[in-house]
């Protein structure tokens, strides 16, 4: 169950990683952020409503308090990073966020076996070659380094926190709910403070009419990556939070294949070869 949890979130995230990534090309990713994390909280507000989930608030609903804050300065952080640049370099580094949850799982006693820690090795250097890392050409500007693990290390917490932020599936849609608000919250505020500096939070030209039609993209970033954070909290709490954390962070693998199929992007030697090694570790770490 747990395998097969983390591995939708791998699919759910990587998904929502390639539409985001496709959505910044046409509005800025403040925008995307906000907007998509705003039709996520009308739709989990609906879900709340609708199973009374509200009966479950409690204090573990600050854990989601705390992802919610920190996951709008990790995707920004990471988007930043991705616009400094080179992409193959910050994109395979900002997977590293897997060693928080990782780690995590060994402080609460999780002691995977050889064959797993054998699984776990395999697949976090598949995860890492399959964002198709650049090992020669331009430097990495220090800010870029910087930003890029700012936003690992805020990943890999959005990761731990969720999951512990509920103990039941009702409890769960509540605090992914409280999770966006905060998210939107944040956002929100970091887009009012850009237009209060005149970066508009609209290509200039266009306006709201060119919203509205990416309206169905933005909606499927946004209800993906809710679903990701659901998947990934119940593969944690029905099984070791290491097992989970490794395979939800194959997400680049499935991006780098979205953008194969869609985009018609050709797969470099190294992606390819980090895409089998993901597999091979996934293999690894289910068998044992």
């Amino acid at each position: 169950m747990t395998a097969l949890f983390a591995l939708a979130t791998a699919v759910l995230w990587g998904l929502a990683d390639f539409g985001g990534g496709l959505l910044t090309r046409r509005i800025p990713a403040l925008t995307v952020v906000v907007v998509s994390q705003v039709v996520a909280v009308v739709v989990l507000g609906a879900v709340v409503l609708g199973t009374g989930a509200w009966r479950e608030a409690g204090p573990q609903l600050w854990f989601a308090v705390g992802a919610g804050l920190v996951g709008p300065i990790a995707m920004l952080s990471f988007y930043k990073a991705l616009a400094l640049g080179p992409m193959g370099v910050v994109s395979p580094l900002g997977s590293l966020g897997v060693v928080v949850p990782v780690t995590a799982g060994l402080i609460l006693g999780e002691r995977p076996g050889l064959g797993q820690f054998a699984g776990i090795a395999v697949a976090v250097v598949g995860i890492v070659l399959a964002g198709g890392p650049e090992l020669r050409g331009a430097p990495v500007q220090r800010q870029a380094v910087v930003l890029t693990l700012v936003a690992a290390f805020g990943f890999g917490a959005v990761m731990a926190l969720i999951s512990e932020a509920s103990a039941t599936v009702t409890g769960l849609f509540l605090a992914l709910f409280v999770q966006r608000v905060t998210n939107v919250a944040v956002g929100g505020a970091a887009l009012w403070a850009q237009t209060r500096r005149g970066i508009p939070a609209l290509p200039p030209g266009t306006g709201p009419k060119l919203l509205w039609g990416l309206l169905p993209a933005l909606a499927f970033v946004g209800l993906a990556d809710v679903a990701a954070n659901g998947t990934y909290s119940i593969a944690a709490q029905n099984g070791p939070v290491i097992m989970a954390a490794v395979l939800s962070s194959l997400y680049p693998v499935i991006t780098a294949l979205a953008a194969f199929a869609v985009l018609k992007e050709r797969l470099r030697t190294v992606q390819a070869a980090g895409a089998g090694l993901a597999l091979a570790g996934t293999v690894l770490l289910a068998a044992g």
